[in-house]
């Protein structure tokens, strides 16, 4: 592993920090926000940031060239994924999303491996059945469970595809574009529709909301954390240690988000919760690493 690889998963680990914070401070401003508020604000805390940071850089028009990347992007980072995991959180607990959102390394390594058009092992797909099997053995076994417990499963497991998505077509960006470019151009093309949706949501559910602290400070968190400095920090640890192998890092986000959970929202992880999540670690460890080069 030379320097430059060293670097990237040292970048990509500092964002999956960050990045742990967004289911619980998520929850947090669900207290007081609907999920899709949430979503789309957190985007325009994001795009304010970032406009001025492209005027500080002398940055006036969006790079020619690349706008289907940009676009595609921007529907798994900006809607897909803050969408669907606000409102999986409106159905469960912190914990039991963490627990599913942790295959998204293996789904990621999936996107990049199909996209590069690369051969794998055939351990890699064993490795891929057995993480799938775990976590729906966790999802049948669960202490009772409900409709809603199912849909929140859902939900997040197509989250996890928006957001693997995302994180892919992101990278490829990085390779023309410096990571915070392609993070900025991502949420200022967003911001007409993020400010109007948020703007209307405002004014019409928003209305009747009990605003708390403590709600405003976790949707400042995945704005300003989750959102921009976050994305910036991942697509440069993508795009030094490669997508694949970048990914791996964010095997750690689900054990940083049950700690969270724990000594942020008082929720109590259960052992099965934990030891499923050792176990999906695992089969993304061996998926990933059996990996084989493209021939």
């Amino acid at each position: 592993m030379n320097r430059n690889q060293v670097k990237g998963f040292f970048f990509a680990l500092l964002a999956v920090v960050l990045f742990s914070l967004t289911l619980p401070m998520t929850r947090w401003a669900l207290e007081s926000y609907s999920p899709v508020f949430t979503a789309t604000s957190r985007a325009v805390l994001a795009a304010i940031l970032a406009i001025a940071c492209l005027k500080i850089a002398g940055e006036s028009l969006l790079p020619p060239g690349h706008y289907r990347e940009f676009a595609y992007t921007a529907l798994g980072a900006v809607f897909g994924w803050p969408i669907l995991i606000a409102l999986a959180l409106t159905k469960t607990e912190t914990a039991p999303v963490a627990v599913v959102a942790s295959i998204m390394p293996l789904v990621t390594a999936i996107f990049a491996v199909q996209r590069g058009h690369e051969n794998v092992s055939r351990q890699f797909w064993i490795a891929s059945v057995l993480g799938t099997a775990i976590l729906i053995y966790y999802t049948a076994s669960r202490g009772g469970i409900s409709s809603n417990d199912l849909v929140a499963d859902f939900l997040t497991f197509a989250a996890v595809l928006a957001s693997s998505f995302c994180y892919v077509r992101g990278a490829e960006l990085t390779r023309t574009y410096p990571g915070w470019k392609v993070v900025s151009w991502i949420v200022v093309l967003s911001l007409p529709i993020t400010a109007s949706a948020s703007l209307l949501l405002w004014l019409t559910i928003e209305q009747s909301a009990v605003i708390t602290a403590r709600a405003n400070i976790g949707l400042l968190v995945v704005g300003l954390s989750s959102m921009y400095f976050g994305f910036i920090l991942w697509y440069r640890g993508l795009k030094d240690a490669g997508t694949a192998r970048g990914a791996q890092v964010q095997q750690l986000q689900v054990f940083f988000t049950l700690a969270w959970s724990v000594l942020i929202l008082g929720e109590t992880v259960p052992a099965s919760t934990l030891i499923c999540s050792i176990g999906i670690v695992i089969a993304v460890s061996w998926a990933i690493f059996s990996r084989k080069k493209a021939e």
